[in-house]
């Protein structure tokens, strides 16, 4: 709705002065418009279609050209083909809470019930109008932390557009400063003090909430490194952010959605999910291959 509101805003801007240069400038609003919903749209109906088998939403893939960064499903359209096989008889359940967009890419948190209950972000790249590539994260589904948060409740209106760069920049530098790089005397400048609203199921609300579930894994000797942030995406006040490191030893893939309020960091959602070993890979297109 904020966006199809913006769009008319812009039209009825651009039709108050209706020079030839004008004209043209609407008819580019028009399609930029119609691009970036479409992205939107067609992501979400590509999850759905893992439940409803819809082949139009599955026309969206390029049929040729289609890359596949879940190292657990094989390569191109067939690798996707061939997860839906599996489908019992019940089929699949999805359920897209959260959905965006930033230029040829589009985002979502989605609840599954899928092999079991399970938690994913998805991210598709598109090239004319067709999905080129797919990554994720999966989670199993887990009870609320102990502020009451389930891993997909919270606030899911998308505000303040024209500060999707500068939210961008925000998470980009809070991951590499306190997470990458350690530097905790910089943690208050990205909080409005206590007031975070966490969505891991084992951490608590708040900075204060973080401190002791970081506290509590030194204690059990389990380690949490961030080493690189592949990438970043955002739409308004909230920002996606892939990163690479270990958890518990392990090779890790972290994906964490925020939301930001007034420059701060209001609200977090993640997955972290166990990068699968070279022999059980499906495919060999990477987990954080994305074009520069």
């Amino acid at each position: 709705m904020k966006q199809t509101l913006l769009a008319v805003t812009l039209v009825l801007t651009l039709g108050a002065c209706k020079s030839e240069k004008g004209i043209e400038k609407e008819s580019q609003v028009r399609k930029e418009v119609k691009m970036e919903s479409s992205i939107k749209d067609k992501t979400i109906a590509v999850l759905k279609s893992i439940e409803t088998g819809d082949k139009e939403a599955v026309s969206y893939i390029n049929p040729t050209n289609y890359k596949q960064h879940n190292l657990s499903v094989g390569d191109g359209l067939a690798g996707f083909g061939a997860l839906l096989a599996l489908a019992p008889e019940d089929g699949f359940k999805v359920n897209t809470v959260r959905a965006f967009q930033d230029g040829d890419y589009g985002f979502a948190q989605t609840e599954y019930d899928f092999f079991g209950k399970k938690i994913g972000f998805d991210v598709f790249r598109f090239e004319n109008g067709q999905i080129v590539e797919h990554w994720d994260n999966l989670i199993e589904k887990a009870v609320p932390n102990s502020s009451g948060h389930t891993q997909t409740d919270g606030s899911t209106i998308i505000t303040d557009l024209d500060k999707t760069e500068a939210n961008k920049t925000l998470v980009s530098n809070f991951i590499n400063d306190i997470l990458v790089n350690g530097k905790m005397d910089k943690i208050a400048n990205y909080f409005d003090g206590d007031n975070y609203i966490q969505h891991n199921p084992n951490i608590a609300d708040g900075l204060s909430g973080l401190g002791k579930a970081l506290e509590a894994m030194a204690k059990q000797g389990v380690k949490m490194e961030f080493e690189i942030v592949h990438k970043v995406l955002g739409q308004g006040n909230f920002v996606l952010a892939i990163s690479e490191g270990k958890f518990a030893g392990q090779p890790t893939s972290y994906y964490d959605l925020f939301r930001v309020e007034n420059n701060k960091i209001a609200e977090h959602w993640d997955i972290m999910e166990t990068i699968a070993p070279e022999a059980d890979r499906k495919n060999s297109n990477g987990k954080f291959n994305f074009p520069k």
